[in-house]
């Protein structure tokens, strides 16, 4: 099940008294804040769309100012909250290359097409990503997402093809 927005940033703190805040980017590409007109901020109980009106950078924060807020105590309440984008604002994804939300609940299957458990959560590192997928044992197994450990992503049937690296389930 997909939902038709991404998750670009979570507001950590305000930043001065003019209604600016601090945003903890969680998109891969911080600068593309840049190119973002609006957001939706998810307050809990509905969503706001919001026009941005500045982009500054910050050590790996960014910092946003909105046209609707112009004082620290109406964006105060909404720290720890969500901006999202619609897909259609999206980066277009390159070739073998998911949205996080779309992988997470998928059924992941081995190479020998044995049902081996669900999708829970990726992993960024440095090199490339780590999958957490849950085993039917309850267990949590964290595969490699590099292309001799993950061979198939099918949005369509829900499925992910994984191969077992050896010594990947000794833990």
């Amino acid at each position: 099940m997909t939902d038709d927005t991404l998750r670009v940033g979570v507001i950590s703190s305000t930043h001065g008294i003019r209604g600016e805040v601090k945003v903890f980017p969680t998109t891969d590409d911080m600068k593309r804040f840049t190119e973002l007109k609006t957001v939706l901020l998810d307050t809990g109980r509905e969503r706001l769309e919001l026009t941005i009106e500045s982009v500054k950078f910050f050590k790996n924060m960014v910092i946003l100012k909105f046209r609707e807020f112009d004082d620290i105590n109406e964006i105060e309440k909404y720290r720890g909250r969500d901006l999202l984008i619609r897909r259609d604002q999206a980066v277009p994804l390159g070739p073998n290359e998911n949205f996080i939300t779309d992988l997470i609940g998928l059924r992941v299957v081995t190479d020998e097409g044995e049902e081996f458990g669900v999708m829970k959560d990726v992993l960024l590192t440095g090199a490339n990503d780590v999958y957490v997928i849950e085993g039917k044992n309850g267990k949590e197994y964290l595969f490699p997402a590099i292309p001799s450990c993950i061979l198939k992503v099918d949005l369509d049937t829900q499925t992910m093809t994984v191969h077992i690296l050896d010594g990947l389930l000794d833990l």
